[in-house]
């Protein structure tokens, strides 16, 4: 009897963390930021955060530094954090980093960056994410209210199949 019931907790645990589009978290440390939507984890592991694009400090463009400065305010040298994968997308870009949703303390990082207006929703090739609709939602409330990229720079546009374009 014991052992049929510890089958049947295995199999109900093993499909509770099969189910739909999650996948297991890991837990990592943040040790710098790169940019608006890059970060070099404790251990050397650079994540990019999914679904999300910030302007590039490197190649002059509009609110660049600026969104790196606000992903480092959010997630200092040191921070504690969650990593998600979305199963709807790739596990790593073509620059061998790991596409990932970045939680601190709760917090959807990616999600809180467009909120902030310090980047904008990308869905590479049209693939979206579970959370492509809230963070759709929060770029278009970010772009109405002036916040961030989409008040500094004059020619951002809101084109989540493309990235962000601030020049």
């Amino acid at each position: 009897m014991a052992r049929a019931l510890a089958a049947v907790l295995l199999v109900l645990l093993v499909a509770g963390c099969m189910r739909g589009d999650e996948a297991p978290a890991a837990e990592a440390t943040v040790e710098r930021v790169v940019d608006g939507d890059t970060i070099v984890l404790a251990g050397g592991d650079r994540v990019r955060l999914v679904q999300i694009d910030a302007p590039e400090p490197s190649e002059g463009e509009c609110y660049g530094v600026e969104a790196g400065d606000e992903l480092r305010r959010l997630l200092p040298a040191g921070a504690d954090i969650v990593l998600e994968r979305d199963q709807r997308l790739d596990d790593v870009d073509r620059f061998g980093r790991l596409l990932r949703y970045v939680v601190r303390e709760e917090l959807n990082v990616n999600l809180e960056l467009v909120r902030r207006g310090a980047a904008a929703p990308y869905f590479f090739g049209g693939d979206r994410g579970r959370h492509a609709d809230e963070l759709l939602d929060a770029a278009e409330e970010a772009l109405a209210a002036g916040r961030g990229l989409w008040g500094a720079c004059p020619a951002a546009r809101l084109l989540p199949e493309l990235g962000v374009e601030t020049r």
